[in-house]
């Protein structure tokens, strides 16, 4: 009886010792592959540091291009706009004169609006440590007479009181006499003047400061979810990210897409049409038909990136549980912020647009190769993107 029973005994004994050399094989194949995901993904991220800082340093040195819309087309456009959208200069422009070398000819002030963005009445924030305004007349500092000055606070607000061209100062033509929230009044250089304030428009103020900072708080944004990302990858391979392993939904596909288009679009308004962006920045608006066609575009492209990402949120969660939620829409995020990145950077040097081509081409083909491998969950019935665990009811799908 022993020598009957002992054959199977062996070969059972065979198989689960055959199961524990399986499992220490794809063990270490699992902590190898583990290993090799960490490298290539700390290499990722070092290079993105890398790019981000090189983009930081090259990202305001860029002039409008050579072929940019003529001045005149621009100064046409805003024009009609102004004309269309009532604008306070022109029910004082009778009444508003601006001085020409100190005496009383007339000047068109709605030229001078049109060239110059503002006028008699706009309101500006100083944004610098102190504005330095001069008690005296401008003529006064031209002819090197004695002068005395007087400081505005950082965050103060001002308004342009009047507006002096004096063609014989070779530093800067333009004299502009500000008015403080004290009744104090002081002359200086337009130059100086729109370097050391923002416009007191909220919108224009925002552009100011996410003009000065955001690359910053982007590097810091990608870093922490990449960090996040890629712990989380070693930790669950399965981990969920647009354009690679992508969920069953349009939406982000959708929104990195546009993000990239509109970062696209804002560099090319920079490029081409400067005035026109600059208009926009001091007199900005949301409503995407009261500006000219270019700004009129790209308002569009940004309430569909608001509606597309509301969108985003309600599928994501529809689609995933909480913390892997959480996960996708940080890693969406971060796919967006580099979009942003790339795109307004590199398109000022026309690299963007072939890139762009190709990013679209890629996101989409990718997208359609991944929704039509669709699976039922057997258990819940629930839409899968692969076979394997159900992210709902844990079931094991084969």
């Amino acid at each position: 009886m022993k020598s009957h029973y002992s054959l199977p005994i062996i070969m059972i004994m065979d198989k689960v010792n055959l199961k524990r050399e399986l499992r220490v094989a794809f063990s270490t194949r699992e902590k190898a592959s583990s290993c090799t995901l960490q490298r290539y993904g700390l290499m990722g991220v070092f290079l993105l540091f890398l790019l981000s800082f090189l983009l930081t340093g090259c990202y305001h040195k860029k002039t409008p291009s050579s072929f940019r819309l003529p001045d005149s087309i621009q100064e046409a456009q805003i024009s009609r706009r102004i004309e269309a959208g009532g604008d306070s200069i022109l029910k004082e422009k009778d009444t508003d004169n601006i001085e020409w070398s100190g005496t009383r000819s007339r000047v068109d002030s709605l030229s001078f609006r049109v060239k110059h963005h503002y006028s008699q009445g706009f309101n500006f924030i100083v944004t610098a440590d102190s504005l330095m305004l001069l008690r005296q007349q401008p003529e006064e500092a031209v002819n090197k007479m004695e002068t005395d000055s007087f400081a505005v606070k950082k965050g103060k607000e001002v308004v342009v009181a009047d507006i002096r061209i004096l063609p014989n100062d070779k530093q800067d033509s333009v004299w502009v006499q500000i008015a403080t929230e004290d009744y104090a009044f002081g002359w200086v250089h337009e130059n100086r003047l729109l370097k050391q304030v923002d416009p007191a428009d909220p919108i224009s103020q925002f552009i100011s400061t996410f003009s000065n900072i955001h690359l910053l708080i982007f590097l810091i944004v990608i870093s922490i979810m990449g960090v996040g990302y890629l712990a989380r990858k070693i930790l669950k391979k399965n981990a969920h990210i647009v354009h690679f392993n992508d969920i069953s939904s349009l939406y982000p596909t959708l929104l990195a897409v546009i993000v990239a288009l509109s970062a696209a679009f804002y560099a090319s308004i920079q490029l081409f049409a400067p005035e026109t962006w600059r208009e926009f920045y001091f007199h900005p608006s949301l409503n995407p038909f009261s500006q000219p066609p270019l700004l009129n575009i790209f308002l569009v492209l940004v309430w569909a990136m608001l509606i597309i990402g509301i969108a985003t949120i309600d599928d994501v969660r529809r689609l995933l549980k909480s913390g892997e939620t959480l996960l996708y829409l940080c890693g969406l995020g971060a796919v967006c912020a580099v979009n942003y990145i790339v795109f307004s950077v590199l398109t000022l040097y026309y690299i963007g647009y072939p890139l762009l081509i190709v990013y679209i081409y890629y996101a989409f083909r990718v997208y359609l190769r991944k929704s039509s491998e669709t699976y039922y969950c057997g258990n819940c019935g629930v839409r899968l993107h692969r076979k394997g665990r159900c992210p709902h009811c844990g079931a094991i799908n084969e």
